[in-house]
C-alpha cells in the first residue's frame, strides 16, 4: 500500500502519540532529500524521519542511524538555525491528504516566540519538505525548489506564499455522505472502473484503498461504476463510509504482507484482498514501514550514489574483457612457435630436394618415429636455405611473443577479477564511507581522477568503516568486509593467527572471519560462516556455492597485490547454497 491518506492518518496518529510537545534535540540531512529529527519527549529520545525521494518517499519514526555528511547542508543548517531546541505543539493532515504538517513553537532573534512549521508533502516524484513562517505561511525554505520553469501549477521558493497540492477537483472524503456519493456517479459522462473512479473523485485513496473497498462490497473492480445497480451502488458507499469510520476511530492494524517469506506490500489497516496471503502484524506504522522499505531504501540510495563507478568499473570490464579475447587468439597463434622451429629444421635437412621457385615442399619429418610426410609452405622467392631462416625468425618471435602474451593475460585476467570484486562490493548495501573507500581505492589505482578532498574529508577516510557483525547459533563473533579496505584490514590487522578465514573458491566475494578466541568452532558455525561468504559474494543467486575456509595463518598477501587479493595454503571446502532467511536470523 503506497503513502496513501490512510498511511499518513495512521502515521499522524501515531506520532501525536510519541513526540506531540516533544523537543528538538538535532537535525541531520543523512541524504540530499532526507531529514532527521531527533526529539526528546516525556523522558523517551525519538528520531523522526522525512524522505522526500522521489521513489521511497516517506515519513515515520524510525531506529536506522545513518552516517551523516562531514558537512551539513545548507537546508539542514537553515533548519538547525531556527528549530533546534523548538517544541512541537501540532501534528496534523489537512483532512486525508498525503501532507503533515508540524509546527514548531520556537524564540526567534529577539527572544519571542514564533511558530514554524515542517510541511511534507509525500506525493511520489512530487514530494517536498518545506519550511514556513506559520503566520503568515510564507516559505522560508524547502529541500526540493520549484521554480516558475519547473511548474506553472506551484511555486516553491523562499518568500513565496505556500499554498497546498492542488485537489484536481477530488473531493473530501472525510466529508462525504450517500447522495453526494450517489449524485456524483449519477453525473458521469463517461465509463470508469469502479476502482478509478474512487483513486479519481477522492483525494488520500488509493488504488489499493479503492479495491479494497470493492472487495468488500462484493463488486468486480474493474466494472464500470454506471453500470452497477442501485443495490451495488448503496453496497459499495456503505462499505466506503465503512473504511473512513475506520480511518476516524483510529482503528489501525499495521501489517506486512508477505508471500514465500518475501515483503509484497503493507498496509495500515486490514486488507481482505490479502486474505490469502501471510500477513506480519507490528505494534506501530513506523515499525512496519521501516521494515518494509529500510533494504529497498539503501540499496536504491547505494545505486544512486556509485551509478558513476559502476559505470566505469562496467566499461572498463567491458574493456578488459575484449583485449582478452584478442591476446587469447594471438597467444593460440604464438603456440605454434614448435612448429616454425620444426619447419626449419625439415627445410635445411632436406635443402638438396627443394628448388627455389617452389611454393611447397612435401618431405619426410624425421623427427618423428614415422617420418611421416609433412607438407611446408614455401616463399617461391627465397632460396631454400632462406625459407629456413624465415621460419627460424618467425620461431623466435613467436617464443618472444608466447612470454609477452603470456604476461599480458595473466595481467588481464587479474585486473578482471578484482573489478569483478569492485563490482560485487558496489551491489551491496553500502554506507558513505564506505563507498568513499571504494572510490578512494580506484583513484589510487588509476581508474578514476582523485578529486578535490578537504582536510576532514581525508581525516575520515582514513579510519576503516567498519565490517558487518554477527554472532553464531553457537556464540562465535563472525565479521564480513563489505569492500576490498574492509577486506584487507579484516584478513590482514583484525584476524588472529588462529581464527577462521572463509572465502568463495574463484569467486569474487568477502572476506569472512570467525574470531575463535582459542577455541574449537563447531560445525554449525563454520555452516553459517559459510553460508555469510556464498551470500556476499557474487554467487548469491547460486547453489552448491564453493567456500574455501582456512586457518588465518595460512593466508597471505603477496607483494605488489590489488586491495582484497591474498593467497591461501591448506584449505578445506564447503559447498552450500546461500540462505538469506538464516543470515536474517543471525543479525546483530
Amino acid at each position: 500500500m503506497p503513502f496513501d491518506g490512510i498511511t499518513v492518518s495512521s502515521i499522524v496518529s501515531e506520532l501525536n502519540t510519541a513526540i506531540l510537545n516533544g523537543r528538538v534535540e538535532k537535525i541531520y540531512q543523512p541524504e540530499k532529500d532526507e531529514i532527521t529529527f531527533n526529539i526528546r519527549n516525556n523522558k523517551s529520545n525519538y528520531r523522526l524521519l522525512i524522505s522526500a525521494s522521489p521513489v521511497y518517499p516517506k515519513i515515520h519514526l524510525t531506529e536506522d542511524n545513518k552516517s551523516n555528511p562531514m558537512n551539513a547542508p545548507a537546508f539542514c543548517m537553515l533548519l538547525r538555525k531556527h528549530l533546534t531546541g523548538s517544541r512541537i505543539i501540532t501534528i496534523k493532515q489537512p483532512s486525508l491528504e498525503r501532507v503533515i504538517e508540524i509546527t514548531f513553537d520556537c524564540i526567534d532573534e529577539m527572544g519571542y516566540s514564533i511558530e514554524k512549521s515542517i510541511i511534507a508533502e509525500v506525493m511520489g516524484r512530487h514530494s517536498n519538505i518545506i519550511f514556513i513562517d506559520s503566520q503568515g505561511m510564507n516559505i522560508i525554505d524547502s529541500i526540493r525548489r520549484v521554480s516558475n520553469d519547473m511548474s506553472s501549477i506551484r511555486t516553491i521558493m523562499p518568500g513565496f506564499k505556500y499554498v497546498y497540492p492542488p485537489s484536481d477537483n477530488k473531493k473530501d472524503p472525510l466529508m462525504i455522505c450517500e447522495s453526494e456519493f450517489l449524485s456524483g456517479i449519477h453525473s458521469l459522462s463517461a465509463s470508469i472502473k469502479a476502482d478509478k473512479y474512487l483513486v479519481k473523485a477522492f483525494y488520500g485513496i488509493s488504488p489499493i484503498a479503492a479495491q479494497e473497498i470493492c472487495f468488500r462490497a462484493g463488486i468486480e473492480s474493474d466494472l464500470d461504476i454506471k453500470i452497477l445497480n442501485k443495490e451495488q451502488l448503496l453496497c459499495l458507499f456503505s462499505e466506503f463510509h465503512r473504511l473512513i469510520e475506520q480511518i476516524k476511530s483510529k482503528d489501525y492494524k499495521p501489517n506486512i504482507i508477505m508471500d514465500d517469506s518475501k515483503n509484497i506490500d503493507f498496509s495500515a489497516i486490514e486488507l481482505s484482498i490479502y486474505n490469502d496471503f501471510k500477513k506480519t502484524y507490528m505494534d506501530s506504522i513506523s515499525k512496519t514501514i521501516e521494515a518494509f522499505y529500510i533494504q529497498k531504501d539503501k540499496i536504491d540510495r547505494t545505486k544512486q550514489k556509485t551509478g558513476d563507478l559502476s559505470r566505469i568499473v562496467k566499461i572498463k570490464l567491458e574493456r578488459d574483457e575484449r583485449k582478452l579475447s584478442v591476446l587469447e587468439k594471438e597467444l593460440t597463434e604464438a603456440r605454434n612457435a614448435e612448429y616454425h622451429r620444426l619447419c626449419g629444421d625439415i627445410i635445411m635437412a632436406n635443402l638438396y630436394r627443394i628448388n627455389k621457385g617452389e611454393e611447397k615442399a612435401i618431405l619426410p619429418n624425421f623427427f618423428s618415429e614415422q617420418e611421416e610426410k609433412i607438407e611446408i609452405a614455401l616463399d617461391p622467392r627465397l632460396s631454400p636455405a632462406s625459407n629456413a631462416q624465415k621460419y627460424y625468425k618467425q620461431y623466435n618471435k613467436s617464443k618472444v611473443a608466447l612470454k609477452f602474451l603470456s604476461n599480458q593475460v595473466e595481467q588481464v585476467l587479474e585486473e578482471i577479477v578484482y573489478l569483478e570484486s569492485i563490482q560485487d562490493s558496489l551491489n551491496r548495501s553500502l554506507e558513505e564511507q564506505e563507498i568513499n573507500e571504494i572510490r578512494m581505492e580506484l583513484a589510487e589505482g588509476g581508474y578514476i581522477r582523485r578529486g578535490k578532498e578537504n582536510k576532514k574529508t581525508v581525516k575520515a577516510s582514513q579510519k576503516v568503516s567498519k565490517p558487518m557483525h554477527f554472532i553464531s547459533s553457537s556464540g562465535f563473533d563472525i565479521y564480513v568486509g563489505k569492500n576490498n579496505t574492509q577486506n584487507d584490514y579484516l584478513t590482514l590487522k583484525f584476524a588472529s593467527a588462529n581464527d577462521l578465514w572463509f572465502h568463495t573458491k574463484d569467486i569474487p566475494g568477502s572476506h569472512v572471519i570467525i574470531k575463535t578466541d582459542g577455541k574449537a568452532v563447531d560445525d554449525n558455525t563454520l555452516s553459517e560462516a559459510a553460508n555469510l561468504a556464498a551470500y556476499f559474494s557474487k554467487g548469491k543467486l547460486s547453489s552448491n556455492v564453493p567456500v574455501d575456509y582456512t586457518w588465518k595463518k595460512n593466508v597471505k598477501k603477496p607483494s605488489g597485490a590489488k586491495p582484497g587479493k591474498v593467497i591461501y595454503e591448506s584449505y578445506k571446502t564447503i559447498y552450500i547454497t546461500p540462505d538469506e532467511g538464516k543470515i536474517s536470523r543471525m543479525r546483530k
